[in-house]
């Protein structure tokens, strides 16, 4: 058996950042993974060029049972401390909207870096390490894995949510916390698009591929970008912000016309442009293609008018319509698709300061596995970095 300071299981964002910070303090420490490969949700974030962070970001972006929590670790090592290192690196980038910073490349450049900062400060990491049990000793931890047995002093619980299967999620990281008889809130996946019934997806058959900015709402809480149909239902940046919020038969509230009173505008289109059809006003707002199908389902008789012909109470209808657009989905894409997996480790159980278990000496949880859940935008990164730094700092 080989013996070594700080064990992190999960070379992910959180399991390589916390490598960074425990080794430069000089501790001997060894992250692995099961996968073949370190940062897979980081090489596939982002289409390919990682929203690694957010200028922006702050605890109101954080979704939790302690909404207290986060506030620690996000203090002491923000934002700014990861775009210094990003800097140091060379690696160019830009913000695309909203704050979110992008590599200009490819996401390969932070795993790069991040695995450039583990060598230099001394961290190994290891792939293609599946651990078979862990167990509490007088002095640490006995991890079993495919390639032998490891004493450590500290162990780092680091394997995330159970979001995207396919790049190698598992439940691991909730199955030590019931080992050691520590809380767990349920799990559900969040960020993620919705499903539509049938009858809803036929009727908008052929609009998959089709956005539309957008405010969607639902249980009190707003988002205003862009929807996007799919050929299962809807996504886009605003379902995806809303999905963290919505719960089983919840109604859904778009309005397509964010930035306008319609019953307004509508009427002043019929002083400025009373011979145009309806439905080619709107569809200056809206793509043709999506204002000719929500008008032939919604207003089909108005919808070839000229504007001028159509009664003030059926304008009012076409623009309660496209503002107040309600739908109740059938459900979402599941953990399949889903960015991140809300619940999960009460944080009551963690230090907020150390991320060590109160239960467990030497045991630490970071990253995703926690129940803390970043806003979409860079914000689950922020968590990562974050958290592992923050945690390695005490390991």
């Amino acid at each position: 058996m080989q013996s070594i300071d700080v064990l992190i299981i999960g070379a992910g964002a959180a399991g390589l950042m916390c490598g960074i910070s425990a080794a430069s303090r000089g501790r001997q420490t060894m992250v692995i993974d099961h996968a073949n490969k370190v940062g897979k949700k980081i090489l596939m974030s982002g289409g390919g060029r990682c929203n690694f962070t957010n200028y922006y970001a702050e605890p109101s972006n954080y979704l939790s049972n302690n909404e207290h929590f986060c506030k620690s670790a996000l203090s002491r090592y923000t934002q700014w401390d990861f775009i210094a290192l990003v800097e140091k690196h060379g690696i160019p980038f830009h913000e695309k909207k909203l704050g979110q910073l992008f590599c200009d490349n490819k996401a390969k450049d932070i795993v790069n870096m991040l695995l450039a900062e583990c060598e230099e400060k001394g961290a190994k990491v290891r792939i293609k390490r599946s651990v078979e049990s862990v167990k509490k000793v007088e002095d640490g931890f006995v991890v079993t894995t495919s390639h032998g047995k490891w004493h450590c002093e500290s162990l780092v619980i680091a394997t995330g949510g159970l979001s995207i299967p396919t790049m190698g999620a598992t439940g691991f990281g909730y199955d030590i916390a019931k080992q050691f008889d520590l809380s767990l809130y349920p799990t559900w996946a969040a960020l993620v698009p919705f499903t539509l019934n049938p009858k809803m997806l036929e009727e908008f058959t052929g609009l998959s591929g089709v956005s539309a900015d957008s405010l969607v709402s639902c249980n009190g809480q707003s988002f205003r970008e862009n929807i996007l149909f799919t050929h299962r239902g809807l996504s886009g940046p605003a379902v995806l912000q809303i999905s963290s919020f919505w719960q089983p038969g919840d109604t859904v509230e778009i309005n397509l016309f964010p930035d306008t009173d319609l019953f307004e505008q509508l009427k002043q289109w019929q002083s400025d442009k009373p011979k145009s059809h309806l439905v080619n006003l709107l569809s200056d707002q809206l793509t043709k293609n999506l204002a000719e199908r929500l008008s032939q389902l919604w207003f089909s008789e108005l919808a070839h008018k000229p504007i001028a012909d159509i009664a003030h109470a059926d304008l009012q209808q076409v623009a309660t319509a496209l503002q107040a657009w309600q739908l109740k989905p059938t459900g979402t894409e599941g953990y399949r698709t889903a960015e991140v997996t809300m619940g999960g480790l009460d944080t009551d159980e963690v230090s907020s300061k150390t991320f060590e278990t109160a239960k467990v000496k030497g045991l630490y949880f970071i990253g995703e596995v926690l129940d803390v859940t970043g806003h979409l935008g860079g914000f689950n990164f922020q968590w990562a970095w974050a958290s592992g730094h923050c945690a390695g700092q005490y390991v």
